[in-house]
């Protein structure tokens, strides 16, 4: 996945709307959160959210109870800055996920757009899911999207692994619903297309 020096040298010699995973608004995300009837009411947690304009489109929304976990402080910073007085409201957590504490049954969503993919150790896999089953509540979302098979086999100087939908839901297990899944082709700021997949789970067990 990277360490914390690593990412933090990836923010710190780049603008956060130059590394090649920025989009001005999550769409795909607000459309799936949408499709499976989220509301504002609920817990979210977006995993490597960064500098991502995720957190502003949730508390437009009306959002009240939104966490952001990095590695990387100066991305979390980033978005901090840009949220102004409205920050205050977020909890802002500079942690791995894979060893993060966090409080059972916390999360009604884990969204995740394009930290799964760096895992390419089957045991961190396997760390990553047992923080989902210990974080979100039986009956919650998971909202995930990695590189597609046809995607890019590197990211930021690392290697990735590309998935299917079917693919992403093997990895999760039985305690996963899938709900659905789409494809995405993003646009990076250089204009490279980059294939991603999406897939969207219900935690049930």
């Amino acid at each position: 996945m990277g360490s914390q020096e690593h990412w933090e040298g990836v923010y710190s010699r780049r603008e956060v709307t130059d590394v090649s995973w920025y989009t001005p608004h999550l769409a795909r995300s607000l459309e799936v959160m949408d499709e499976v009837g989220i509301g504002s009411n609920a817990a979210v947690i977006d995993v490597g959210g960064g500098a991502s304009t995720l957190v502003d489109d949730l508390l437009d929304r009306g959002f009240r109870d939104v966490t952001v976990l990095d590695l990387a402080s100066t991305a979390l910073d980033a978005s901090r800055a840009r949220l102004g007085e409205r920050a205050a409201s977020v909890t802002w957590r500079v942690d791995n996920v894979l060893t993060a504490d966090f409080e059972p049954a916390r999360y009604d969503v884990w969204h995740d757009r394009a930290v799964f993919h760096f895992l390419t150790d089957p045991a961190d896999r396997d760390r990553y899911v047992a923080q989902v089953l210990k974080a979100v509540k039986p009956g919650g979302h998971v909202i995930l999207a990695t590189f597609a098979l046809d995607g890019p086999d590197r990211c930021s100087g690392l290697p990735v692994a590309r998935y299917d939908a079917d693919g992403i839901h093997a990895a999760f297990g039985p305690r996963f619903e899938k709900l659905g899944s789409l494809a995405e082709t993003h646009n990076t700021p250089a204009g490279k297309p980059q294939a991603f997949t999406w897939c969207y789970c219900l935690r049930v067990g």
